[in-house]
């Protein structure tokens, strides 16, 4: 089972060029960055409604331009998008962001999407909470169709675009993962099954009995799909290795560890008490 973190990277916070070799150096997987556009100070959403949102929401690094300093400042360590908005995004530019990102990094790119729960966030970009799912999932497939054709062309509900070229393609055929966030429903599992690569749920959104039953219906869908069952991302671990090797006797692909938004001094503590967790959970990690 493969180990990576999960940060909430700001203009206040450790550098990620210094973050990412200390991530690598530990001899972790995987470093995933989340993304907001901005966060409008309206309270809607129900997410946060009538609480105040962190600090380090309004204040994200982007993701794109983060994981490409990460990616040149290491040599194995895989870069992530945990999760890109996809629907809050121009298909075309985002498709040439991966590819440019995956072949920069030397096909170490993961692309983690999700829906989004900021409802304001998204309507400013034009996107219809009501519609976002198929939204995500024509950006997805059209981007899918430039990574993988010389000419494509795409004419959709809410992606359209005439035949075109694009390039670079990446280098990871047919494209980096893709894997889908979210609390998982029968639609989402569908949906997973017809584009994905995989799913990464907060597993903090689950009770612990809860969670085993939605893989098997992932599985299933995947099967209905005429495919094998994706790999799954356990995302939002703790260094408790009571639940590490919970999660782990489940077969995930991974765990993917939250680190506090703060100093780099505050972070190696973090980074410390996860590998302390997991070596105590049978699983050491190999520093680099």
């Amino acid at each position: 089972m493969k180990a990576g973190v999960h940060i909430f990277l700001t203009d206040e916070t450790t550098d990620v060029r210094e973050l990412a070799t200390d991530v690598e150096a530990r001899g972790f997987e995987s470093l995933w960055l989340p993304e907001h556009t901005h966060i409008p100070t309206s309270r809607e959403s129900e997410w946060y409604r009538g609480r105040e949102l962190p600090r380090e929401y309004a204040r994200t690094l982007d993701p794109f331009v983060a994981l490409t300093a990460a990616a040149l400042s290491t040599t194995s360590l895989k870069v992530a998008t945990g999760i890109c908005l996809v629907a809050q995004h121009d298909p075309i530019l985002t498709a040439k962001a991966v590819s440019t990102l995956d072949l920069l990094s030397g096909g170490r790119f993961v692309f983690g999407v999700g829906l989004g729960w900021n409802l304001e966030e998204m309507r400013d970009h034009g996107v219809d909470p009501a519609t976002r799912r198929s939204h995500v999932k024509e950006t997805v497939q059209a981007m899918q169709g430039l990574w993988t054709e010389e000419r494509f062309g795409y004419d959709g509900r809410f992606v359209s675009f005439s035949e075109s070229w694009l390039w670079p393609k990446p280098v990871q055929r047919p494209w980096p993962p893709i894997v889908v966030g979210g609390r998982g429903s029968p639609r989402a599992f569908r949906d997973i099954a017809e584009y994905a690569d995989g799913w990464m749920p907060d597993i903090n959104m689950f009770r612990p009995e809860k969670f085993p039953p939605l893989l098997d219906e992932l599985a299933e869908a995947c099967r209905e799909h005429g495919r094998d069952p994706v790999p799954v991302s356990a995302m939002g671990g703790a260094a408790d290795p009571q639940r590490i090797e919970e999660l782990a006797q489940l077969g995930l692909e991974r765990i993917v560890f939250l680190l506090p938004s703060g100093t780099s001094d505050a972070v190696a503590r973090a980074l410390d008490e996860i590998a302390t967790a997991l070596a105590a959970a049978g699983h050491e990690l190999e520093p680099a």
